[in-house]
């Protein structure tokens, strides 16, 4: 998992495994049939490439900082259920997730703590091998998790980190710029897929999920700001 992440990687993923993708499309799918109050907040492509990283990385711990909704964290506990390991610990300051995720999802995988994570770092475990960060999005959060929370993690895990690439640049003095700038300082490459920044990638992955019969929408939204990278 030291290797980066890269466009010829996610597009092996989707085809390594396209028919479990399919499946678990179908059932994130019902997750947002009515009744629901579940939201989708992540594009598409932005979460089945969390899947698939998730399938490929096979962790044992993954730490969710912001669940609102828990569309993000149903697609989690999917990947966590397909490896047949692993355990998801989720934080948010609201408990709206509380009642969106099934219990064949989380029992025996998920631990849910509500409250500001800035509050609850010793919570957070030092053992997790793989990030996923969608909470605050401002530059002084960024600053937070970057000073005190990622020096708690093992070099190597995959991260996945929010609404960076609204446009073509992240805008000043957001979140985005700060975690790119570290990035940058870190010489630590990243991944997006997002229609904003990177169009082409976008439309060959859009390709990729054609040809596989994949390409049917589950989130009506053009709209997939997050990067993905492994954290140096």
């Amino acid at each position: 998992m030291h290797r980066p992440i890269e466009i010829d990687r996610v597009i092996q993923l989707y085809r390594t495994y396209a028919d479990d993708l399919d499946r678990v499309r179908k059932e994130q799918r019902k997750l947002l049939a009515p009744p629901t109050s579940l939201k989708a907040q992540l594009d598409d492509i932005e979460a089945e490439i969390t899947y698939l990283l998730l399938r490929e990385a096979r962790p044992e711990t993954v730490v969710e900082i912001g669940t609102f909704h828990g569309w993000s964290t149903t697609w989690i506990l999917q990947a966590l259920r397909d490896n047949g390991s692993g355990r998801l610990y989720s934080y948010d300051i609201v408990s709206h997730v509380e009642r969106n995720v099934p219990e064949s999802l989380s029992a025996g995988r998920w631990t849910f703590t509500q409250g500001d994570v800035r509050e609850n770092l010793e919570k957070i475990p030092d053992t997790a091998d793989f990030l996923f960060i969608d909470a605050a999005h401002s530059a002084s959060f960024a600053r937070w998790y970057i000073q005190h929370l990622m020096p708690r993690m093992t070099p190597g895990i995959p991260v996945c980190v929010h609404d960076v690439f609204h446009g073509r640049h992240a805008l000043p003095f957001t979140e985005g710029a700060v975690v790119l700038r570290w990035l940058a300082e870190r010489d630590n490459p990243y991944f997006t897929a997002s229609r904003a920044r990177e169009p082409e990638i976008q439309q060959r992955l859009n390709d990729v999920k054609k040809n596989l019969s994949l390409g049917d929408r589950l989130k009506d939204s053009k709209n997939n700001p997050m990067i993905f990278f492994v954290l140096r």
